[in-house]
């Protein structure tokens, strides 16, 4: 198993100092929010995309996948009942994944709630139906470049559109492109799932729609500083590697950084890596 740290947590170091602190606190990689690395996303080259892998790999870790994929640039929607607007959005969407590929990394995680929230005026339908559009074209261009673009759930305090793994999974169904899953986020579960997370891991996971794991507590800090407990979680995801319906690739992804972004960073590798380390001593 291997674990990846959410770039935006040692912000607003330089991106080479992110990678050496993340090195040097035990991480494997870096799941990297393209907002972090350019005001405008769309404006980073493919030469730059590979400069950022070859910074990671110069400190031993590797880009694994781009998350918070639509925080800018600014205005974007895959609901909006603009059809211009929801084509910007797509063309951004396929872009991150040309990104994503040129860094190296494997896969995408499309959470960005304010960007899929129903507007008022249109349906939940109706936003289904405009989201379904630009999901199926980033399927599609994630398969062609061979990468994964994963749909994440989110509370129902975030976001109005696909809450559950389930109603995830219904569209990634629906559309039926193999470069688009869903994904398990451990905070976002936790709060709205009728399911503990270890269960719902175990339940889904060998259908083959999970394609990724971000772990965080229901509380929004990292795992280890809050109620919920990763061991079960940590135990089902090294049993789902093992069967190959896991990839293997966990990010830590904290909210709310205490005491700060680099104290939490350390405090959450250090918990998971106890965890697992309990988990092989008594099996």
């Amino acid at each position: 198993m291997r674990f990846a740290l959410c770039n935006e947590v040692l912000q607003p170091l330089p991106f080479g100092e992110q990678c050496r602190l993340a090195a040097a606190l035990g991480y494997d990689g870096l799941e990297v929010a393209p907002f972090t690395l350019a005001e405008d996303p769309m404006a980073i080259t493919d030469a730059q995309a590979r400069e950022f892998a070859g910074i990671a790999q110069d400190h031993g870790l590797h880009i694994f996948g781009l998350h918070w994929l639509l925080v800018a640039p600014a205005g974007l929607s895959i609901v909006s009942a603009d059809a211009g607007l929801r084509q910007r959005t797509t063309q951004v969407m396929t872009r991150l994944v040309e990104l994503c590929a040129l860094m190296g990394g494997s896969y995408l995680v499309h959470g960005s709630p304010k960007q899929r929230s129903v507007p008022e005026g249109s349906t939940r339908e109706q936003g289904w139906e405009r989201a379904r559009a630009c999901l199926q074209a980033a399927g599609e261009a994630a398969a062609r470049h061979g990468v994964t673009y994963c749909l994440e759930p989110l509370s129902r305090r975030e976001t109005d559109l696909f809450n559950t793994v389930e109603e995830a999974a219904r569209m990634v169904d629906e559309i039926g492109s193999p470069g688009l899953r869903t994904m398990i986020d451990c905070s976002a579960a936790g709060q709205t799932e009728s399911e503990p997370v270890d269960r719902l891991m175990a339940q889904w996971m060998p259908r083959g729609v999970i394609a990724h794991v971000q772990v965080n507590d229901p509380n929004r800090r990292g795992p280890g500083q809050g109620g919920m407990d990763f061991g079960p979680i940590l135990r089902v995801l090294a049993r789902m590697e093992a069967a190959g319906h896991f990839p293997g690739i966990v990010a830590v992804e904290p909210f709310d950084y205490v005491p700060d972004g680099p104290g939490c960073a350390s405090r959450a590798i250090g918990y998971l890596q106890g965890v697992l380390q309990g988990i092989a001593t008594h099996e």
